[in-house]
């Protein structure tokens, strides 16, 4: 029997082998001279040889761009220099996690001028703007758990909101830092028992939990994600004031959500959530993708995922959810000025599109991209402070199929998706698809 190779290691998720830099980028077209800062990318990158049995967990890579009034100054990719890079095991002999020996490899966040590598029930990583790695960071050593890939930033007092799950009591803790940094606030919140929560959603009053039917299974320990859907394990979403641990509950339709678009109060006081959802279905085609089924068998299995809101009413108890659209979509954003807040738009990707959602009217946009060319997740950033809401770019990292085509950095007017990017960065190598990305003025450090 021939050896296929996994999905995560072939096409545009192929690793690269080692680390470079390089200056004075080919740019087409003209960048904003108002995008002066850096952009950043975070993504699993095993090591030369190395199969991690997922692409959840291979080593965090970061790829970064410098912009400086219209010009791309330099590129360079850099491993998270964690324990686990150089050998470490993420489990101590006792079961417990060792939160420095993270894997670093979702998300890249700034935050009290600080930049952090993140990833999951693990330690942050700070960086320096280079994206050298300076280190693990308890901020100070009162997070004695570890931390989510997707904090929130509330844009109304600057506070990060964020948890942890694991699979032992408790389940669920949150946490606050405030606008410097400093963490104040945390306890435990009470879930049905050890579920994968990858994401969660702020509102002005409320924190909002999803608790789903992907549940911690022992006997997948050592075979890559020891998580697996669970047909007894009841879909809800809680509500929980910001300094209590009281959470009100509703029960959902089962699904699954890594990620969340927005959340918000509308006039009657009832929270609105939009985010990603599976299905289960489309749950069980996801994770074996991401378990490495071959590409071949990858497009027979797919199943789509796509834009859900739900509305969760306090008054009545009650909650109400529906489709927004039918198309596949992942990694939804939002201007970060909306976060927990009334927003209009929301954008996504498919495989080979730049998705803009208009909820106001109703309008889809999308910028294609053509076949072999696979969008990366794409970043807001407002024209100016006092921009509306799609005044600005889309910055997005496009990977081909093809390992010997370089990638770019695609610079699209928000205001005008379809029309054709505003500029792109010819970067000096192929990126691989990864997960999240941000962008960090040069006057936030």
């Amino acid at each position: 029997m021939i050896e296929q190779t996994p999905s995560y290691l072939t096409g545009h998720l192929a690793p690269v082998s080692d680390e470079i830099e390089a200056v004075g980028l080919p740019v087409v077209g003209a960048l904003p001279p108002e995008l002066t800062g850096r952009y950043f990318r975070n993504g699993p990158n095993p090591l030369p040889g190395e199969d991690p049995g997922s692409w959840f967990t291979g080593h965090g890579m970061l790829h970064g761009v410098r912009l400086d009034r219209g010009r791309a100054e330099w590129y360079r990719n850099r491993w998270v220099r964690s324990t686990r890079l150089e050998g470490a095991s993420y489990r101590r002999a006792d079961g417990t996690l060792d939160m420095a020996a993270s894997a670093a490899n979702t998300s890249v966040i700034e935050h009290g001028g600080k930049i952090f590598a993140l990833m999951e029930t693990s330690h942050p990583f700070e960086l320096t703007p280079e994206l050298d790695t300076i280190g693990p960071c308890d901020f100070g050593g009162r997070l004695t758990t570890g931390m989510t890939a997707h904090p929130k930033e509330d844009p109304a007092t600057g506070e990060l909101h964020l948890f942890d799950y694991g699979v032992r009591p408790p389940f669920l803790t949150y946490h606050r830092l405030t606008a410097a940094g400093e963490l104040t606030t945390s306890f435990p919140v009470e879930v049905g028992g050890p579920t994968m929560m990858h994401d969660f959603a702020i509102t002005a009053n409320h924190v909002v939990w999803l608790d789903l039917p992907v549940v911690f299974d022992r006997e997948l320990v050592g075979r890559g994600m020891p998580y697996q859907w669970s047909d007894h394990y009841t879909a809800r979403i809680g509500l929980m004031g910001k300094d209590e641990p009281t959470v009100r509950w509703f029960d959902i339709e089962p699904c699954y959500v890594f990620h969340v678009g927005n959340a918000r109060e509308d006039e009657q006081g009832r929270v609105v959530l939009d985010a990603i959802r599976y299905s289960r279905d489309a749950w069980f085609s996801t994770w074996s993708w991401i378990g490495g089924v071959p590409l071949a068998e990858q497009a027979a299995r797919r199943s789509v995922s796509n834009l859900h809101r739900w509305i969760l009413d306090p008054a009545t108890g009650t909650v109400t959810e529906r489709e927004l659209d039918d198309g596949n979509a992942e990694f939804p954003t939002v201007d970060d000025r909306r976060v927990g807040l009334p927003n209009r738009y929301l954008y996504a990707v498919d495989d080979h599109a730049i998705v803009k959602y208009d909820s106001e009217r109703g309008r889809i946009a999308r910028h294609e991209l053509g076949e072999g060319r696979h969008a990366g997740e794409a970043v807001f950033v407002p024209a100016a402070e006092d921009a509306g809401e799609d005044e600005g770019w889309l910055l997005s990292i496009v990977t081909h199929d093809d390992p010997a085509v370089a990638s770019e950095l695609l610079v699209h007017d928000a205001t005008d998706l379809a029309a054709k990017p505003v500029a792109a960065v010819r970067l000096p190598r192929r990126v691989p698809a990864g997960f999240h990305g941000t962008w960090i003025p040069d006057e936030a450090l």
